[in-house]
């Protein structure tokens, strides 16, 4: 592996998007450049530039000084390295409260599982990315007073602009909650970012943030849709649970507001 390619691979692995990689790895060996000049150098498509340099701007990796033209430059690798740093360790932390708020939940489960040879009837597992798709909008359509979701890429689907209109329309006339929280590597895709501004004007409520754990929804406190990617085949295979169980959706509509609370609003 070349010595560039190796730095770009850390900083993936330290929280930034591959094209963010590139751009902050380019701005360090110049005192600054230019989006077109930094596209080009780090070979980044020049329509995801902006957004790959507002994304290392806000993160305080990059600073944006203003003139005639627009130049960026990098802020000090030490400083930048530790800012990433600080992110992976309250994304851990977060993961760490889900996961310990998940095993209480689960335990109930696992230890009534214990004295029945019967399936679980209110799991089920679903794999064919139709089924998931079917069951997200059965939610969406039987959810009366709260819809909270986490929406992360890869997807199985876009957002259903549809389904999740009405379902935010709906909710909200009658009083209650629709939020979700998206991931920064989501907003990125144009047409998420179109959809995610439909899901406002209908009501939804909308928050930012660099990772989540999982994609999840939580209706009304009762039902959770969430997918477990497959280790082994990769984030290109997943299974996802459907799980009817107020005792599981409580804990993990906990688990939500505590990344909502650390979440930025979506401007």
């Amino acid at each position: 592996m070349e010595p560039e390619e190796g730095s770009v691979a850390d900083l993936v692995a330290l929280g930034l998007s591959r094209y963010e990689a590139r751009v902050y790895h380019a701005l360090v060996r110049r005192e600054s450049y230019t989006a077109a000049q930094v596209a080009r150098e780090a070979r980044v498509p020049r329509q995801r530039i902006y957004d790959v340099l507002d994304g290392l701007v806000r993160g305080g990796l990059a600073a944006a000084h203003g003139g005639r033209v627009t130049t960026f430059s990098a802020m000090a690798p030490a400083q930048a390295l530790s800012r990433l740093l600080s992110r992976r360790r309250e994304a851990l932390e977060d993961l760490e409260r889900v996961s310990a708020g998940l095993a209480a939940a689960l335990l109930p489960l696992w230890t009534d599982g214990r004295s029945h040879t019967d399936p679980l009837d209110y799991i089920e597992v679903l794999r064919e990315p139709g089924a998931i798709v079917d069951r997200f909008a059965d939610i969406q359509a039987r959810a009366t007073g709260e819809l909270l979701t986490f929406c992360r890429p890869p997807f199985v689907a876009p957002p259903a602009t549809a389904v999740v209109t009405r379902a935010a329309r709906r909710i909200t006339r009658d009083g209650g909650t629709v939020r979700a929280v998206y991931t920064h590597d989501a907003l990125a895709d144009p047409e998420v970012r179109e959809k995610v501004r439909l899901f406002g004007r209908a009501g939804q409520e909308g928050r930012v943030t660099d990772a989540l754990p999982l994609k999840l929804v939580v209706a009304d406190a009762a039902h959770v849709l969430c997918d477990l990617p497959d280790p082994v085949a990769g984030s290109g295979s997943t299974t996802a649970l459907s799980i009817e169980h107020p005792a599981l959706a409580s804990c993990l509509r906990l688990a939500f507001q505590t990344v909502w609370d650390r979440a930025t609003p979506i401007a």
